[in-house]
């Protein structure tokens, strides 16, 4: 096995930190505002668009990810980027494209074979570092956010995530896939930000866009049949927070949206094979019963 990196001690995040570190970044770019590259000053809802751009809010998310996984057992060394740090990710090439992974967790028996990629289109005669073997072997997990006009992007952003699914397994059919894709209840007022003020839009059909999202990633969520559904990942998370409360509140059931008025009774929709709680957990089930237990210790 490749030792990437060397194992550190370091504080674990948890999922509630890493979205209250979210919100005071968020908050805190509104109030002060801030500056341009050459120097001029912007107001709050620019810095928050900067911030947002920066991928400084998001990183708390992937440490939060990398946290859940060492909690449970799995060596940080073999996680790369590794925990706190957010540079060096790996490209992992699927059947159409390559693209960097937001976390890789590496098994402990296998190794880096080079492959000259045949495929027809963008791939052929590139060469590939980790080979397929390797690369079917890396439990990967894609890490998103949509913090503003969710609405406006929503077709856009929900064909990216099961695209990427589905480069991926065609190439490697027992890859075992996760996704993490954070919602906010209420998106950040850009009128109130402009005058450095905190607000929050006033969504009249929040409802049936938290419904939206709920029917759209209960689709391509739970993937076992490594034979077909390329599309959908092994799991999903689909983190739904509420910023505009003290200390940020995360849906982990039913019964949590039901009471707050963002999921009917009688929808037939879940978040309950969705929550964050249960994400890495699922995923090295899955990863164990296609690879076999101890691979990443």
């Amino acid at each position: 096995m490749l030792n990437l990196f060397k194992e550190e001690n370091v504080e674990l995040l948890s999922i509630q930190q890493a979205v209250c570190d979210i919100k005071s970044l968020i908050e805190n770019a509104i109030t002060n505002g801030g500056q341009d590259k050459k120097g001029n000053i912007i107001d709050g809802c620019q810095a928050k668009n900067n911030l947002i751009k920066s991928q400084v809010p998001i990183c708390k998310l992937h440490d939060a990810v990398k946290s859940s996984f060492i909690e449970l057992g799995v060596n940080s060394s073999y996680i790369k980027p590794p925990l706190l740090h957010h540079d060096g990710e790996v490209k992992i090439f699927g059947r159409l494209k390559a693209k960097n992974q937001d976390v890789c967790i590496f098994p402990n028996d296998m190794n880096q074979e080079r492959q000259r990629l045949s495929y027809n289109g963008l791939l052929q005669g590139k060469m590939d570092p980790l080979g397929l073997q390797l690369t079917e072997r890396i439990l990967s997990v894609h890490i998103r956010s949509q913090l503003s006009s969710g609405n406006k992007n929503f077709d856009t952003l929900y064909e990216r995530t099961f695209a990427e699914a589905l480069n991926l397994h065609l190439r490697c059919d027992k890859m075992v896939l996760g996704e993490v894709y954070m919602i906010p209840v209420y998106e950040y007022d850009d009128n109130a930000a402009k005058q450095n003020q905190v607000g929050f839009k006033n969504n009249k059909r929040v409802r049936s866009r938290i419904e939206q999202y709920l029917a759209s990633f209960g689709a391509i969520n739970g993937r076992i049949d490594t034979t077909t559904d390329y599309w959908q990942y092994e799991r999903v998370c689909l983190l739904i927070v509420d910023f505009n409360n003290p200390t940020p509140r995360i849906f982990n059931t039913d019964q949590e949206l039901i009471d707050a008025g963002l999921l009917s009774r009688n929808s037939g929709l879940s978040i309950e094979n969705m929550n964050f709680n249960s994400l890495a957990s699922t995923l090295l089930d899955v990863y164990s019963q296609r690879f076999g237990d101890g691979k990443f210790i």
